[in-house]
């Protein structure tokens, strides 16, 4: 039997006409200086440059008057340097001086891929067959900085992709941090488990009943004086970096959702945010939630994280943690099974491994699930976004790279009861790059983050050769009798 795959002709590319308007800063004396170039300007002169620059940038970007404002505050420690009240400021003079400190950054001039696919929360009004879709994507900009960004699509009873014309006035989101931490609420968290009995007890006999993260960072500062050994600074790093990831983004509700863009927010994730593997989650109570993990990346370390949204404006994000949470290519499973949370993970970067947990963001003991078997996927095996529950089993789509670093598609298909028995797996690639899509920023590569079934049909968007997307079709049947007999070998 062969497996009839059908790529669409719908392939996205990087539009480096999409921009946000980020901080820009290059250092004190050079910023001293521009405050007081403009400080010595007459209030004629700075309205007569600020209609100028807005002018020419108004258009292009949502409420920027407020993005200059925000940004002159950020530098607040320099005027206070300078005995220079930015509270008495008129509000002119403070928007001329943050367009100095204002830049636009291209989010997707480089790359665009690596998408993965839910259904949209609101299916009202559409006609029979038809399904509203939300497609996430990995958007890389100058610099390589990768950020999370959206379109809206529909499916129709044809399985063909319709997707809606992307915004231009592209926004990121309010962040909301939580700055004080309870410290009895904080040891339960686990995030202290990464020091010894000894070394957590000194740290926390330092923290107050109630703090924040700058007074978590005081205290560690202090410890690090008389615990210099290499691990504890490692585990000093690791608790800091875990503190600052738990805050909230909010995007305006006025925003379309192609503008918006979940860019880095903190320091461990300052060179990027990857490959979100987004899944429609059913939780106990029959109550939907769209969680996402993802990696977070300084340039150094991964740090797999996961959010939460109930509607694609208001998202939690938290850092995920445990000896299962590890390396890249965590994705959950769309509901509990068996009263827990189950993960499938790639702890070692070669193997798929599985995870059962009662907590969301906390992952131990994870057990091998699969191990390279076909030349094809000789070098690594992974998951290409959550487990798509069928009748016959969980159905995984996989990514394996064999020779020449060529990453192909595959499918596998575990038991609905207990996930960690494999029925069955494609002897040969289910998609692999064509001479169209092999060429781009990393040749040969087809990658995808989370995959649909619609109408019968499976629907894969792919990320081809590190650059752009594409999208296939797969008679779901067909896969899974295939699938269940190459199982029984």
């Amino acid at each position: 039997m062969r497996i009839s795959v059908t790529r669409k002709p719908i392939k996205i590319y990087p539009d480096s006409k999409r921009v946000i308007v980020r901080f820009f800063y290059n250092g004190d004396e050079r910023a001293v200086n521009v405050i007081k170039l403009v400080m010595y300007m007459s209030d004629a002169e700075v309205m007569e440059e600020l209609i100028s620059v807005l002018r020419e940038f108004s258009k292009r970007h949502r409420r920027i008057t407020r993005v200059f404002e925000k940004n002159c505050e950020r530098i607040s420690n320099l005027f206070e340097s300078l005995d220079i009240s930015l509270a008495d400021m008129d509000t002119y003079r403070k928007m001329l001086i943050g367009s100095y400190f204002t830049h636009e950054y291209s989010i997707e001039s480089a790359a665009f891929f690596n998408p993965s696919i839910v259904e949209h929360p609101d299916q009202s009004d559409l006609p029979e067959g038809e399904k509203r879709v939300i497609i996430s994507f990995r958007a890389v900009g100058e610099g390589h900085i990768s950020s999370i960004v959206f379109r809206r699509a529909v499916l129709d009873s044809q399985n063909n992709l319709v997707l809606s014309s992307p915004g231009t006035l592209i926004e990121e989101a309010d962040i909301i941090r939580n700055t004080v931490y309870k410290k009895d609420i904080f040891e339960d968290t686990g995030i202290l488990n990464q020091l010894s009995e000894e070394i957590k007890s000194k740290l926390v006999d330092k923290l107050p009943d109630s703090f924040d993260y700058t007074a978590l960072k005081k205290a560690i500062g202090d410890l690090e004086f008389t615990e210099k050994n290499e691990a504890n600074l490692y585990a000093f790093e690791k608790i800091l970096w875990l503190a600052d990831s738990y805050h909230y983004i909010h995007f305006s509700l006025d925003t379309d959702l192609s503008n918006r863009v979940i860019f880095p927010v903190s320091e461990f994730e300052q060179k990027g945010v990857e490959d979100a593997r987004f899944v429609r989650f059913v939780n106990d109570d029959g109550s939907i939630s769209f969680y996402a993990t993802y990696q977070a990346w300084d340039g150094i370390t991964i740090q797999p994280k996961l959010l939460v949204t109930q509607n694609f404006y208001d998202f939690r994000i938290m850092p995920l943690y445990g000896s299962g949470a590890k390396n890249k290519n965590l994705a959950l499973f769309p509901r509990k099974i068996n009263g827990n949370f189950v993960m499938i993970s790639r702890i070692d970067g070669v193997n798929n491994y599985i995870m059962y947990s009662n907590k969301v963001n906390v992952w131990e003991n994870p057990m091998l699930l699969q191990e390279p078997k076909y030349p094809w996927e000789f070098i690594q095996i992974g998951n290409c976004g959550s487990p798509i529950e069928t009748d016959k089993g969980w159905l995984l789509i996989t990514h394996g790279v064999g020779a020449m670093r060529r990453y192909c598609l595959g499918a596998s298909l575990f038991s609905l009861e207990d996930p960690s028995i494999e029925l069955g797996r494609l002897k040969e690639p289910l998609l692999m790059p064509n001479d169209e899509e092999r060429e781009g920023y990393v040749p040969n590569v087809l990658y995808s983050c989370g995959s649909i079934i619609h109408n019968s049909e499976l629907l894969i968007p792919y990320g081809l050769s590190d650059y752009g997307t594409g999208f296939a079709t797969v008679p779901v049947e067909p896969l899974l009798e295939k699938i269940l007999e190459e199982g029984r070998g």
